[in-house]
């Protein structure tokens, strides 16, 4: 009888644990498409030619919640009207940011950067220095001429609260699926 009773506790204890383990990987499953899989769908042009208006991407919001936001990164930012942007980083906390002559300067020093993301013809409320306070970045959409970003009164400087993730993967369209570059260009 006891071999029984045995048997049985034997039984429990690897269904227990079958549990236990599926409950961990479906948490660990939830919190990977939580950190690595909000996507968002691009609307409008002002990231041209790295996003186009219709692309559907995935956000890293662990890139933001584990570490700092990095100059040329493609950041998602929320205006607090439940409604999200994003727009290239170009001026960090600290830093002072101006648009003369059609050039980005940072802290005096012209910007330097590959596919024109150091030019702005428009330079908007950046055509005097702006210091950035240690909580502030100065975004830019990657077509200048068409985007509403940190130059303008309406986006202003982006607080750090109001940064929500890392632009990393595109998933439509299929034929430029794949990781979004740092400096935006496919792959």
């Amino acid at each position: 009888m006891e071999f029984y009773h045995e048997k049985d506790e034997n039984r429990l204890h690897s269904v227990v644990n079958w549990i236990v383990d599926i409950a961990v990987v479906i948490a660990f499953a939830c919190y990977l498409v939580y950190g690595f899989g909000g996507r968002i769908e691009v609307n409008g042009g002002s990231m041209k030619p790295a996003l186009d208006s219709g692309d559907v991407v995935l956000v890293n919001r662990l890139a933001y919640a584990l570490g700092s936001p990095r100059r040329f990164d493609i950041a998602v930012f929320s205006q607090g009207d439940q409604t999200f942007n994003m727009k290239r980083i170009i001026g960090l906390p600290g830093e002072t940011v101006q648009i003369r002559e059609n050039q980005v300067y940072i802290n005096g020093e012209p910007l330097e950067a590959e596919g024109a993301l150091d030019a702005a013809s428009i330079a908007g409320l950046a055509e005097y220095p702006m210091e950035l306070s240690e909580d502030e970045y100065f975004l830019l959409g990657d077509n200048r001429e068409s985007s509403e970003d940190s130059r303008f009164s309406s986006i202003g400087n982006v607080k750090r609260d109001q940064l929500i993730g890392k632009v990393w993967f595109r998933i439509q369209p299929f034929s430029q699926f794949g990781p979004v570059s740092l400096k935006g260009e496919e792959g």
